[in-house]
């Protein structure tokens, strides 16, 4: 029984803690006021917004931001607003404050973004753009470069989500197809061409449907033939015809 009232005894000790740690943080933001903007995300990113632009979309949602306190700065506002950028996968707003003297407590709005990671690069005369994994629109900068897979010719944006990505990711997730293939190009009448990297051919894909059975059946005939030192032998190489792959001779 006494071991049971040193329990309860030493736990309403350590709430009786935890609220006084409370108070005194909340104590301290009510001293503290927003004396910057920092912006963090990974170095290795592909596309990087500028820090620049970040800090003016920042400040152009609230103009007074700096120098205000910071228990009136409204952080879901913010984040929201930065996720809305084009190029924005998911932002974190978050307060940081530190002690500059006994007295005094300096506050930090700190935003960590994680960009979205492009996949392919449309250009066409339609638009000119990146797309991420989830079908995503990302706007070209001078800013940053993607070295990745680029689709031109008849390409709407509602092509490019719903029929061409799901091509583009299965090519991007095969080693074999990722190294391979630098460009996809669609024809007028919706037939698509793929330029290889390697081999001066071009393979006549055909259209988009069963993907990924005309894709396995190209491999079998890049290991069964084109192996052999046979890379500069063909024009083109076929695949419109269900089950066939046809490679013309130059």
């Amino acid at each position: 029984m006494i071991q049971k009232f040193a329990k309860i005894g030493g736990l309403l000790v350590l709430l009786a803690f935890l609220l006084a740690t409370l108070a005194f943080t909340s104590l301290k933001y009510n001293h503290a006021t927003c004396n910057g903007i920092e912006i963090n995300y990974d170095p290795d990113e592909v596309i990087k917004v500028d820090r620049t632009e970040l800090v003016n979309l920042v400040k152009s949602i609230d103009k007074n931001l700096i120098g205000k306190d910071f228990d009136s700065i409204n952080t879901v506002q913010i984040e929201e607003a930065v996720e809305k950028h084009e190029a924005i996968l998911n932002a974190e707003v978050y307060k940081v404050v530190t002690r500059t003297d006994s007295a005094t407590f300096k506050g930090v709005l700190a935003i960590d973004v994680q960009h979205r990671k492009p996949v392919v690069r449309i250009f066409s005369d339609k638009g000119n753009y990146y797309l991420d994994e989830f079908g995503g629109k990302i706007p070209v900068s001078t800013n940053y470069a993607a070295n990745v897979l680029v689709a031109t010719g008849n390409i709407s944006e509602e092509y490019a989500k719903e029929t061409l990505l799901p091509c583009v990711l299965t090519i991007e997730n095969d080693e074999f197809w990722n190294a391979q293939i630098e460009q996809i190009h669609v024809q007028k009448d919706g037939d698509v061409l793929l330029i290889p990297l390697v081999g001066d051919h071009t393979i006549e894909f055909g259209g988009l449907e069963n993907y990924p059975e005309k894709l396995r059946n190209m491999k079998a005939f890049y290991k069964q033939i084109m192996a052999k030192n046979n890379w500069n032998k063909y024009k083109t190489i076929s695949l419109k015809y269900k089950d066939q792959v046809i490679a013309k001779r130059r």
